[in-house]
């Protein structure tokens, strides 16, 4: 099954095999140079998609120093660089667009959040949301999806994980809003997700793949629960999305105390029953056989691949040698 050309929305992937969106840090001012270009074709070899780290949608929102930026027309010829290098390999390239809310660090500008709520070590002013705040942030988003789009990048995704804005209106914990995107119903909570993602696929058109980084469980008190999971995936479906990239919410893409190959399969599998799009899960794989296993076993259609390939940028080649 790994070896299995899928179709998402009108985009073929050669295989199963996909490399998550991580984090290098290693931007030059928001724009990936000819060493970035480098990293990520290397990986390309073999694999049938490159989802890249994460990209910020407007000053605000940048999480890192040394983070990709989506936020300015000026970026795109940059970008063409490296979805043509992707691209030379025979991979198709996704941009993983982004909004770090409370989890913003030091940009000059006040942190904007569901519920003025900091996040992690941000040491920021924190702002709840105004309406005129959410309106211009969904504007970011599509503006930032239509960049990805121009500069060459197949899909874009919406990052609604790991404690970033969208996770942060996902979860109760952080979601504190009485409003229509209150944190007490899960209508509520994904209200502003389904608002980006129609907004996005307006402005993309129907054809071009839209997909959604979806912390489904915080693991922890009073947070975001795998029983949610089904009605949360519907919800995502029907306003557009064309893939769900299952992760952890609120608490990273870790599971403390588990590492076995696909850890985050107990949140793939109802997604993936409940919806008619395809699902990847990412978490532990490191061998070809493990990916293989976990299509079998139907937890995923799409297996995501982290860590072994940062460490091996030859890892695919080798992996769907040994099916």
């Amino acid at each position: 099954m790994l070896k299995d050309k899928i179709i998402i929305n009108h985009l073929e992937l050669r295989n199963r095999l996909v490399m998550p969106p991580m984090a290098t840090g290693k931007a030059d001012h928001g724009a990936p140079d000819d060493a970035l270009v480098s990293y990520y074709a290397a990986r390309a070899r073999g694999t049938a998609m490159i989802i890249v780290e994460h990209e910020y949608i407007a000053p605000e929102g940048m999480a890192h120093n040394g983070q990709l930026s989506m936020a300015e027309d000026a970026l795109i010829p940059a970008y063409r660089k490296l979805t043509d290098a992707v691209h030379r390999q025979g991979a198709v390239i996704a941009a993983q667009i982004n909004h770090a809310g409370g989890k913003a660090q030091d940009t000059g500008l006040p942190a904007l959040s569901p519920s003025g709520i900091a996040m992690g070590d941000s040491k920021v002013e924190q702002k709840a949301m105004t309406a005129e705040d959410i309106r211009r942030v969904k504007d970011c988003f599509v503006e930032a999806a239509l960049r990805a789009k121009e500069a060459g990048f197949d899909a874009v995704e919406i990052h609604s994980a790991h404690g970033y804005l969208l996770n942060q209106f996902y979860s109760p914990v952080t979601n504190h809003r009485t409003d229509e995107y209150n944190g007490q119903t899960l209508e509520g909570r994904t209200r502003l997700h389904a608002e980006v993602l129609r907004a996005v696929r307006k402005a993309v058109g129907e054809d071009y793949p839209v997909f959604i980084r979806f912390g489904a469980c915080d693991y922890m008190e009073g947070g975001s629960r795998i029983e949610e999971i089904p009605a949360a995936a519907r919800i995502f479906e029907e306003a557009g999305a064309d893939l769900l990239d299952i992760t952890g919410g609120l608490s990273g893409f870790i599971l403390p105390g588990r590492t076995e190959p696909g850890y985050f399969a107990e949140l793939s599998i109802p997604a993936k029953k409940s919806v008619q799009i395809p699902v990847l899960v990412t978490g532990g794989v490191t061998a070809g056989a493990d990916a293989e296993r976990l299509l079998e076993e139907g937890t995923a259609d799409l297996i995501g691949v982290g860590r072994a390939l940062l460490q091996d940028e030859d890892w695919s080649v080798k992996a769907l040698e040994e099916i």
